[in-house]
Parts: C-alpha cells; sequence; structure tokens
C-alpha cells in the first residue's frame, strides 16, 4: 500500500455502502434472485446503478438492502411496482424520522430548560 493509494485496490472503499462495488451477476447471487427482477426494480426507479466505464451495471451494498426487501415483498405476492412503491416510501418515512430525531436533538440542546 502507498501514501496515495491507502487501503489497495479499493482506496479505502470497503466502509462505503455507497460504494458501487457489485456486478449484477454477483449483486444476483447474493439476492437469491434474477439479473431480471434487478433490471425490473431498475425499471420502476426503485435503484440506480451506476454504471462501470465498459456500460455494466453496478450496485452498492445500501442498493443491495433496498433490492432485498423489494425482492422480501414480492416473494409475499406484492405485485413488483407496489413492492417497490412500499419500499420507496418506507426509505423517505426512515429518512424523515431521522432528521425529525436531529431536529428534537439540536432543539433540546440550544434550549435545555424546556426539555426538562
Amino acid at each position: 500500500m502507498t501514501a496515495d493509494n491507502p487501503a489497495g485496490p479499493l482506496g479505502g472503499h470497503l466502509d462505503d455502502d455507497d460504494f458501487p462495488a457489485y456486478t449484477m451477476g454477483r449483486a444476483a447471487e447474493m439476492l437469491g434472485t434474477t439479473q431480471g427482477f434487478l433490471r425490473a426494480i431498475g425499471e420502476h426507479r426503485l435503484i440506480t446503478p451506476l454504471r462501470s466505464a465498459g456500460g455494466h451495471r453496478r450496485y452498492s451494498r445500501y442498493q443491495l438492502r433496498i433490492a432485498a426487501r423489494a425482492r422480501e415483498l414480492v416473494d409475499q405476492g406484492t405485485p413488483i411496482e407496489a413492492a417497490c412503491r412500499i419500499v420507496i416510501l418506507e426509505d423517505q418515512l426512515e429518512e424523515a424520522q431521522r432528521i425529525n430525531a436531529e431536529y428534537r436533538r439540536a432543539g433540546e440542546a440550544a434550549n435545555p430548560a424546556t426539555a426538562a
């Protein structure tokens, strides 16, 4: 390892949930699904894989978690379009709750007398 490349060939991306480290084939294998399923959830705009220099789809760990949730819903009989919408709404709700908790903590820190 060198100063220019501190973590080897991945350049320190091993802990990055958003780094597009997985090919379509590997992602499908990890999820126990088909490449067609990954294409379908991409068409429904649940996830948008990044493209390699050669144009191949690449997926991050975060995207694989989202895809796995969609697969759970589809396996339970939910149509793929509805599953994608449900996962999008779940993700938006989680983000809104996280932001709300941050605002609440900031408000309590700014005015500790009203928090008691």
